[in-house]
C-alpha cells in the first residue's frame, strides 16, 4: 500500500485577510489537486498555497484531499477559531433555541455548551437551509470535525444530546432523532492522588486562601463549580456541615465539614473577611476556576507530584479514600451527589485493596524455589 503524502494547514494573515495556508513537499499530484480548489492562490512571499479562512473552504480542503494526502491541521487548530458567518435568521433561530432550553431549566453551563454546539453545526452547513438538513449532514459533520480533529467521545456525546433537543425545538429538519446514536462513553479509571500527595499539596500552599480551597475541595469532595458558588451562610461550623445548593441536576445536598479544617477555616475567615462567597476574587465576586487550576498545577510541580492535579482529581481522591476507609457506596453516592449508583461504582475499581493484595504467582514460585534449595541462597531477579 502506497504511503500518502502529508500536507500542513496553518492560519496566517495575508494582505490583511485571514487565510488557510496549504503547504507540502513538491508533489505533482498534490499540486494538481490544490489547483482545483475554488479561489485558491499562490503566495510568492510566503511560498504557500492559500484560500480565505472560512468553514466552507476548510471543508473543501478535507473533501478534495481525501484519500490523496494525510492532513496535519494541528497548527491551524491551535489558532483562534474562524468567526461564525451566521445569517440574521440563523441568529434568531439560535436565540429562540437558547430561550427554549432556558425554559426547560437547564443550567447555564449546559445552555452555553448546547447552543455553541448547534451554532457551530449550523455555521458549518450555512449554505444548506435548516429544513433540508439530514442525518447524512450530521454524519459528515462528525466525520470532518469531530473525528479528524480528534475531539473526545464525551464532546461528541454532548453534541448529539444538543442536536436531539434542537430537532424537537425545530421539527422542520429532515434529521431523524431515533437514528442519532451517542458513541459509547470511554470507561477510563479516575486518576487518584495518594493521601501523602494530598498533604504535600496542602503544605506547599503558603497562601492562606489557596490552602483553604485545596482543603475544602478534597475534604468535602466538592466540584469546582460547587466551591466557587459556595456562600458563607451555607457553612454551619457548629454542626460541621456544608449545604451545597442547586448543584448538578438542580439538587441540594449536605456534606461534612472536616474537623481538621476548622482552625484553618476560622483563621481564613478572620483574615480575609469575605462578604458573600466563601472564596472571592474581589468583594462579593466569585473566585475563578481558572485561578484554582493554575495554582494547583504550580503546587503540584513544587511538591514533585508527577500526576496532573485538577479540582476534579481531588474529588476522585476523596471518593476513593472513603472507600478504602470502609465507607459504604450508598453513603458515598449521597456525599458526591450522584444520581446513579453506577457512577459511584467506578471508584471501587481503583480502591480494590482485596485484589491488589493478592500475591502474584511469580512471588509464590520464587518462595517455593527458595524453600526447595539452600535456605541461605539468595535469589534475585536482578541478579545474573
Amino acid at each position: 500500500m502506497t504511503k500518502l503524502p502529508y500536507i500542513q494547514l496553518k492560519k496566517f494573515l495575508h494582505r490583511k485577510q485571514h487565510s488557510i495556508g496549504i503547504s507540502f513537499d513538491f508533489n505533482s499530484k498534490l499540486i494538481a489537486t490544490v489547483k482545483k480548489l475554488p479561489n485558491v492562490l499562490w503566495s510568492v512571499k510566503h511560498r504557500i498555497w492559500y484560500v480565505n479562512d472560512t468553514i466552507e473552504n476548510l471543508k473543501l480542503i478535507y473533501i478534495y484531499f481525501e484519500d490523496k494526502a494525510i492532513i496535519n491541521d494541528s497548527k491551524y487548530l491551535k489558532d483562534k477559531h474562524t468567526p461564525r458567518t451566521l445569517t440574521d435568521s440563523q441568529k434568531t433561530l439560535l436565540n429562540n433555541f437558547f430561550k427554549y432550553l432556558r425554559g426547560k431549566r437547564y443550567s447555564k453551563s449546559t445552555l452555553d455548551c448546547y447552543v455553541t454546539y448547534i451554532a457551530d453545526f449550523i455555521d458549518y452547513h450555512t449554505a444548506i437551509p435548516i429544513e433540508n438538513l439530514t442525518n447524512r449532514d450530521v454524519e459528515l459533520y462528525i466525520e470532518t470535525i469531530y473525528i479528524k480533529r480528534k475531539y473526545s467521545i464525551s464532546t461528541q456525546r454532548q453534541f448529539i444530546s444538543a442536536l436531539k433537543l434542537f430537532i424537537v425545538f425545530e421539527p422542520s429538519t429532515q434529521i431523524d432523532g431515533l437514528e442519532l446514536v451517542r458513541p459509547y462513553r470511554s470507561r477510563k479509571l479516575p486518576i487518584v492522588l495518594s493521601q501523602e500527595e494530598i498533604i504535600t499539596l496542602i503544605t506547599r500552599a503558603k497562601n492562606l486562601k489557596h490552602r483553604v480551597i485545596i482543603a475544602l475541595l478534597y475534604s468535602a469532595g466538592l466540584r469546582i463549580s460547587e466551591l466557587i458558588n459556595l456562600k458563607i451562610k451555607n457553612i454551619n461550623i457548629n454542626r460541621r456541615q456544608i449545604l451545597i445548593k442547586n448543584s448538578k441536576g438542580r439538587k441540594d445536598r449536605y456534606v461534612s465539614l472536616a474537623e481538621s479544617i476548622l482552625p484553618l477555616l476560622q483563621n481564613y475567615l478572620m483574615t480575609y473577611r469575605p462578604d458573600l462567597y466563601i472564596v472571592e476574587g474581589k468583594p462579593s465576586v466569585q473566585y475563578t476556576s481558572s485561578s484554582v487550576r493554575k495554582f494547583l498545577k504550580k503546587y503540584a510541580f513544587q511538591g514533585q507530584i508527577t500526576t496532573r492535579v485538577t479540582p476534579h482529581i481531588l474529588r476522585h481522591s476523596y471518593a476513593t479514600h472513603l472507600i478504602e476507609n470502609g465507607v459504604g457506596l450508598r453513603h458515598i453516592q449521597e456525599l458526591l451527589g450522584h444520581s446513579k449508583p453506577e457512577t459511584t461504582m467506578i471508584y471501587t475499581h481503583v480502591a480494590r485493596k482485596d485484589l491488589l493484595e493478592i500475591k502474584s504467582p511469580l512471588d509464590h514460585a520464587i518462595d517455593q524455589f527458595k524453600k526447595s534449595h539452600n535456605a541461605e541462597q539468595k535469589f534475585l531477579l536482578s541478579g545474573k
